[in-house]
């Protein structure tokens, strides 16, 4: 187990050294993978940002995913998704988080766009994967926007996951893939969902200490 995110974000960096000094772009799905990014990214000594990604939750249960929309509005659906829901319900709930996006680009990013991709090797990383349906529309993204090849990392998922992952991007770098897994928060001992202004405050510290040093 981890102590904490800052500790999980640390293993994750040493693990992620092959692609110190290699121009990367890290990318954080916020909020946890915020921390997640920022300490992968001063490890690195490279470039970070956050894409906003928002899981598609079911009307009565939203902590359960039946999809994910990214900011540029990739799109992914699970397969099982139209058994249980009637397009008119999941277009409600598609509504409402790409609201919900573009108020986090404000607040997280302060209205900037993201980095340039194309042709930039983009490691997508965050706290941990449960169902994969954020980091799946964000792949989404970062293929449309041309990146020359794309990293997913993270402390802990499912132990398939690694597997489904590497036929969708060119490297998965996941620390611990416990049999038993059912929650992220299971990996850590201390593990709290972070506000906007913790997320915020990471990305803000990046910026500040990665312009000083360039």
């Amino acid at each position: 187990m981890f102590n904490d995110r800052k500790d999980a974000a640390e293993k994750l960096a040493r693990a992620l050294e092959k692609y110190r000094n290699k121009k990367a772009l890290v990318l954080g799905i916020p909020r946890g993978g915020a921390e997640t990014a920022y300490y992968v990214a001063r490890h690195l000594d490279t470039e970070m940002s956050l894409v906003i990604t928002r899981k598609l939750g079911y009307p009565r249960n939203p902590e359960a995913a039946f999809g994910a929309v990214a900011e540029d509005g990739s799109l992914y659906i699970s397969e099982t998704a139209s058994q249980v829901l009637s397009a008119e319900s999941m277009n409600e709930v598609l509504k409402e988080q790409k609201k919900e996006i573009q108020r986090r680009i404000k607040q997280l990013r302060n209205g900037k766009p993201l980095p340039e991709l194309k042709d930039r090797t983009v490691i997508i990383v965050d706290d941990g994967i449960a169902t994969g349906a954020t980091l799946f529309a964000t792949i989404m993204l970062c293929k449309k926007m041309m990146a020359e090849k794309i990293v997913v990392a993270a402390p802990i998922a499912g132990s398939g996951m690694d597997e489904t992952l590497k036929r969708k991007v060119d490297d998965v770098v996941i620390l611990e893939t416990p049999p038993d897994f059912h929650a992220v928060s299971q990996g850590y001992y201390d593990f709290h969902n972070l506000t906007d202004e913790e997320a915020l405050a990471f990305m803000n510290k990046w910026e500040r200490e990665y312009h000083v040093k360039n």
